[in-house]
């Protein structure tokens, strides 16, 4: 043995646009994987996953046991099962999180700016909601020209895409560039912001799981359920 250490992990790591798997990240405690396709087709082999999809470019039509859906422009979906992407002109990123069946959704396209507060002027839409507080979830995150966002970690991997703007993803191991149609991840605990210029980002970004969403005890079918005093419906016989 040497007795050295091996190379830190980044920060946070580009991938060049090509279709096929990026990242394989199944062995941590949120099984998730990242793909994306560019001019070409994608199979979706996990029947016990559900795939998080975004389409960048072009159209995708989705094949599976639900039926054939034409996605266009900016469109996601939430789809459980086996699926099969077919897109000859455009690009689009699928991360799977695996051993997790949510429900099959269709969105979009997505809007301008984000619906709710984030840090430093930023906002964020939660397109695809954690079904069950702790489940994984995808948002749309939209950073304001001149933003120099304060440096931050997250307590699980970040993976996503760069939808529109320029700007940088600053970390302690350099500055990384940013541009439309640039697939990213960002480790768990990896300490980050992103810095704009003239132009603002929208970024999608997934989260393999949350601390917000629906419980048995709290959700709006029961919070919304108002039982009074007992009442015993009277009949003839």
């Amino acid at each position: 043995m040497s007795g050295t250490s091996p190379p830190p992990c980044p920060c946070f790591q580009p991938f060049s646009s090509r279709t096929g798997l990026l990242l394989d990240d199944r062995s941590s405690e949120f099984p998730s994987s990242l793909s994306a396709w560019a001019e070409g087709g994608l199979t979706l082999s996990d029947e016990g996953a559900t795939h998080f999809i975004f389409v960048d470019q072009g159209t995708a039509t989705l094949e599976g046991e639900m039926g054939t859906f034409l996605l266009g422009p900016g469109m996601y979906g939430s789809l459980p099962g086996r699926w099969s992407i077919k897109s000859t002109v455009g690009r689009g990123i699928a991360i799977t999180r695996h051993d997790w069946l949510g429900f099959f959704l269709i969105g979009g396209p997505i809007e301008e700016l984000g619906r709710l507060r984030y840090i430093d002027g930023c906002t964020d839409s939660l397109i695809i909601p954690p079904v069950v507080l702790g489940d994984p979830c995808l948002n749309l995150l939209h950073i304001p020209p001149g933003t120099r966002q304060t440096s931050h970690t997250h307590p699980s991997i970040r993976l996503g895409m760069i939808v529109s703007g320029r700007g940088l993803c600053v970390t302690p191991d350099g500055d990384h560039p940013l541009e439309p149609g640039l697939v990213f991840c960002i480790p768990k605990g990896a300490r980050h912001s992103f810095h704009t210029g003239t132009e603002a980002l929208r970024v999608i970004a997934y989260h393999p799981d949350s601390d917000f969403g629906p419980t048995h005890e709290n959700h709006p079918m029961v919070n919304r359920t108002i039982v009074t005093t007992p009442f015993q419906e009277s009949r003839q016989p």
